[in-house]
């Protein structure tokens, strides 16, 4: 049960405008997820800036994967007890923790630490579109969800540029600066702007089993992250996959017996936030597939690739996030007309026609640019309808945590994709002036797995349904279309 429910409603009414409350949890979404973006600049120099082997340096991205994956779900518990803004404010002074220790380390123990903290603050968007559905009037609900879900998106493809624009005209550490100064004004904002969250559900927090997810996530996805480089059948790879697999099995045992559990499985377990969040995980990794080699084709030096510089590559990766941002709107008024499943396989339609064309057409750099853009309708549309499918099927206590462990969801897609994407052309390469690069055969199983991943995305996409129970919608969202 929820307290205050009968005070938190006119509370809500003195608060500022609503455009604003959007704008300012916007920038607080871009700026999460311009965190996994921000050292793609410095990725392969990094051994040599932090004086320290490959392996290690890896550690800089396995890091804010993690923490990102492992802290998601847990915030959004948090915010649903002890309110969604004090925790978005929590992690965002996390983010400028993490960024200053970063910008004054030296080494690769600090960096390590800074980027762990940083990947903490990816807990604001599923808060973010929890807060959003608390304060606005339901007619605005459907496009502010969809221009928060989409900054998931948003973030990486337009931070990509900046940081290589940073890095070519400034010292490496100016990323972390730029990304504390960013934190520090986000937080401003949202202390400013945002409404202090009053609808909070009673109980008290499952500390063990915030620590069995985490232990449980950490060693899957350590051995997923990890794989290709420490060899998928090592001892260290198989301890961390099946010990991780035993340690979430008793945690999911243990969370359906207690009484007040971190994750609600039971409601995880229905039917419609079940296949949304399977649906979740293919999409994540039809997003990533295209992160991971669009890029590199277009960085490769011909003629395995186009000898673009990051720049410059970074430039036909970033129309896609423009695609997501403007199509927010639309998103939200497509969602209200034909439903959020319409819009969610309408999404996956869009990133099946872009591998579908990049397998048929690749030779040229503006095919991989029109690509891009249709990657940027199908995230834009299938990120909107994610939250909206979540948040109609669970109870109005579970927002917070349930939009979390869909975020979580994503995260193993895109983990899975870069660790699946990785090995296909690593190991499908040749040697050119030297140096082992990617053959044409890799890149195109490459679209294709990521193709595979958009069309299991609408499959599973088609078995959600259309319609739910009353008590199951959520009561700030309007009726699903007949």
């Amino acid at each position: 049960m929820g307290r205050g429910s009968g005070d938190a409603r006119s509370s809500l009414t003195r608060m500022p405008s609503q455009g604003a409350i959007i704008a300012v949890l916007a920038l607080a979404g871009l700026s999460s997820s311009f965190m996994f973006t921000l050292v793609v600049p410095i990725q392969a120099k990094l051994p040599e800036l932090l004086n320290a082997s490959r392996e290690d340096t890896a550690w800089v991205v396995t890091a804010t994967l993690l923490a990102a994956a492992v802290m998601t779900p847990i915030a959004g518990r948090l915010g649903d007890m002890y309110g969604k803004r004090r925790i978005v404010l929590v992690l965002l002074a996390t983010l400028v923790l993490g960024s200053l220790i970063a910008a004054v380390s030296p080494g690769i123990v600090g960096v390590v630490i800074g980027r762990t903290l940083q990947g903490a603050v990816t807990g604001v968007v599923p808060l973010g579109i929890s807060i959003l559905r608390d304060v606005l009037h339901q007619d605005r609900v459907g496009s502010a969800i969809a221009l928060i879900s989409a900054t998931m998106g948003v973030g990486g493809a337009l931070g990509m540029p900046l940081s290589a624009l940073i890095t070519e005209y400034s010292d490496w550490h100016a990323l972390f600066w730029v990304s504390a100064g960013l934190g520090a004004i986000v937080f401003a904002l949202v202390l400013l702007i945002v409404p202090v969250s009053v609808l909070r559900t009673a109980g008290r927090f499952d500390y063990l089993g915030a620590a069995g997810l985490a232990v449980g996530l950490t060693g899957i996805l350590l051995a997923v992250s990890r794989g290709n480089e420490w060899g998928w059948t090592s001892p260290v790879v198989l301890a961390c996959g099946i010990g991780g697999a035993i340690v979430l099995l008793a945690w999911g045992w243990y969370e359906l017996r207690i009484e007040a559990p971190l994750l609600d499985l039971r409601v995880a377990a229905r039917r419609p936030v079940l296949l949304t969040n399977l649906a979740s995980v293919a999409m994540g990794f039809a997003l990533f597939t295209s992160n991971v080699a669009y890029p590199q084709i277009l960085e490769l030096p011909p003629p395995a690739g186009f000898g673009l510089s990051l720049l410059a590559a970074s430039l036909i990766i970033a129309p896609s996030g423009l695609v997501m941002m403007l199509l927010s709107p639309v998103s939200g008024r497509l969602s209200l007309t034909i439903g959020p499943k319409a819009l969610f396989l309408l999404g996956a339609s869009a990133l099946i026609a872009a591998y579908g064309f990049t397998l048929l057409f690749s030779s040229e750099v503006w095919h991989l640019l029109v690509a891009n853009l249709l990657i940027g309708v199908g995230i834009g549309f299938g990120f909107a309808s994610m939250p909206m499918l979540i948040m109609r099927s669970v109870p109005q206590s579970e927002t917070g945590a349930s939009n979390g462990l869909n975020a979580l969801f994503r995260s193993l897609g895109t983990s899975t994709a870069a660790a699946v994407i990785g090995a296909v052309l690593a190991s499908m390469s040749v040697a050119q002036d030297g140096v082992q690069v990617p053959t044409a055969e890799a890149f195109r199983w490459a679209y294709l797995l990521g193709g595979g991943g958009a069309v299991a995305a609408l499959v599973i996409a088609l078995f959600i349904p259309r319609h739910h129970a009353p008590e199951e919608r959520h009561p700030s969202l309007p009726e699903p279309p007949r």
